[in-house]
């Protein structure tokens, strides 16, 4: 068996980190940009993560992501496409990057409302916090740190993402986020 998926404890440094990353883009997209997004777990302090900071440079309208990819292409960043997203679009790092997730999304895009809304809505909650985090310790346990595993992982914890995602636009509908 190959090496585990890792997910670590919350480090209070990931915030640092994305602050770093964000000072490397946002030269290259500012006036493109809306802004640029910590997402994921490593933007919810308390939540266990896999160590690998999440940024979404958000734009304002469809129109602008040839744009973005053209620039992103320029500092080393590789399109991916939407990986299946509409209206997300992926990049992988320069290998002279630190390691990291870049997605381009359209503001107020489906895509863009998840990742914020879910971050949003674990800041506030403690108790959802451990529950998501608890999941991921135990899958990243059970799969491997290939590429069917890191498949396998991210289907197993789907469930939850997705009715985590549900609450957080209901929260938001409730004017309670």
């Amino acid at each position: 068996m190959t090496d585990v998926i890792v997910v670590s404890d919350y480090d209070p440094q990931w915030p640092e980190q994305f602050e770093d990353l964000r000072q490397r883009l946002a030269p290259h997209v500012a006036d493109l940009a809306v802004s640029i997004e910590h997402v994921g777990s490593t933007a919810v302090p308390g939540c266990a993560a896999k160590p690998i900071i999440d940024l979404d440079i958000v734009v304002p309208e469809e129109a602008a992501m040839p744009e973005l990819i053209s620039r992103l292409a320029g500092q080393g960043y590789r399109h991916e496409g939407d990986l299946g997203i509409r209206r997300r679009e992926a990049f992988q790092a320069p290998p002279t990057a630190p390691e990291h997730h870049l997605y381009g999304v359209v503001a107020d895009s489906k895509p863009h409302l998840d990742h914020v809304l879910l971050r949003d809505y674990l800041r506030q909650r403690p108790d959802e916090i451990h529950r998501y985090s608890a999941l991921k310790v135990a899958l990243a346990q059970r799969f491997p740190a290939d590429r069917e595993g890191r498949a396998a992982y991210s289907t197993a914890k789907s469930a939850l993402v997705e009715n985590l995602v549900a609450r957080s636009y209901a929260a938001r509908a409730a004017g309670a986020s």
